[in-house]
């Protein structure tokens, strides 16, 4: 049964003990082979897709289908409006929830979806920290006022002079952050983290990756692109529009949407939209074979134009019951 350290004065969520990941480049075909492999285990699926949790982002999500929902049960779909910002601790605070919901019914939970920094949170944990300090926020804030933008660096390069380095200078959200934690807890941010960077060796936790070869991958890319475009991605951007008017960030900046509001709102020709579309989710497939390599955790299984479905779905089945 999944368990996880997320009591009030806790500042780590732990890891789920038992729990299956699969996970791959967008496009890579997850849905289909997750629902034989959900049925194989007799599990349930939890989506770990940052996007999937706004209601009305259907189709450029690639959400699963109606049927596909009946045929398995799927968690953390359509859970906030898409003006709404939602942060990668609420995504695992709510993932660990449904997980030991689903441990309660006697299924296995099984993680699908391509979103790095989810797949990395709930493989290493995550790092909480104190709650907000609204006082000592809008101090920093009057400081940075009066003393401009390069003392708030300065002074975090004093108390946190590892985590300066790595932050942009004007990222002054996480360094406002970084100062919070380290005058709440008397350690630095960066000492906080250092588990993110440690590997899960836990024998319970498996997590496979799908790889493909890049040229293939990309031919799939753009014709799924042109599969949504047909599917009416226009329209559903359009009726987000028109009931929501202002996404939040998040939404606003997911591949896809970004560049259909893009066009919408700044009559961007669409043969230029549609290339900007198919470039930037290459790209952002790029970002997420990057992120993989960089967990040591998962296995790779090899998906090819002649690989059957089944056959590989009973692998990745037996394997994670290994």
């Amino acid at each position: 049964m999944p368990q996880s350290d997320t009591s009030a004065d806790s500042t780590w969520i732990r890891p789920p003990l038992e729990a299956f990941y699969l996970t791959g480049p967008t496009a890579s075909g997850k849905t289909p082979l997750a629902l034989r492999v959900a049925e194989l285990l007799q599990a349930e699926i939890v989506s770990l897709d940052s996007m999937a949790i706004y209601r009305g982002m259907d189709i450029g999500t690639a959400k699963p289908s109606e049927a596909d929902r009946r045929a398995v049960p799927h968690h953390l779909l359509d859970i906030v409006v898409p003006t709404e910002s939602y942060s990668v601790s609420c995504y695992v605070a709510a993932a660990h929830e449904v997980a030991a919901a689903i441990a309660q019914r006697g299924h296995r939970v099984l993680f699908v979806g391509g979103t790095p920094l989810y797949l990395k949170s709930l493989l290493r944990g995550l790092f909480l920290g104190p709650p907000a300090n609204e006082e000592f926020r809008a101090s920093v804030a009057e400081d940075i006022q009066r003393f401009g933008q390069d003392s708030l660096r300065e002074r975090l390069l004093q108390v946190d002079p590892l985590l300066a380095h790595k932050l942009h200078p004007h990222d002054q959200r996480r360094m406002i952050r970084a100062l919070e934690v380290a005058m709440a807890t008397g350690r630095p941010l960066s000492h906080w983290q250092t588990q993110f960077d440690t590997p899960n060796t836990q024998p319970r936790v498996r997590a496979a990756v799908l790889s493909l070869d890049r040229a293939w991958l990309h031919e799939r890319i753009n014709t799924r692109v042109e599969q949504m475009l047909a599917s009416g991605l226009a329209d559903e951007v359009r009726s987000l529009m028109t009931r929501y008017g202002q996404l939040s960030r998040t939404a606003s900046q997911a591949v896809g949407y970004r560049e259909l509001l893009a066009h919408v709102t700044s009559s961007i020709p669409w043969e230029q939209t549609v290339q900007d579309i198919q470039a930037h989710t290459r790209q952002f497939a790029r970002r997420q074979e990057i992120w993989f390599r960089g967990l040591k955790e998962l296995h790779r299984f090899q998906l090819t134009p002649e690989t059957s479905v089944s056959q590989l779905a009973s692998e990745i089945a037996e394997w994670f019951q290994s």
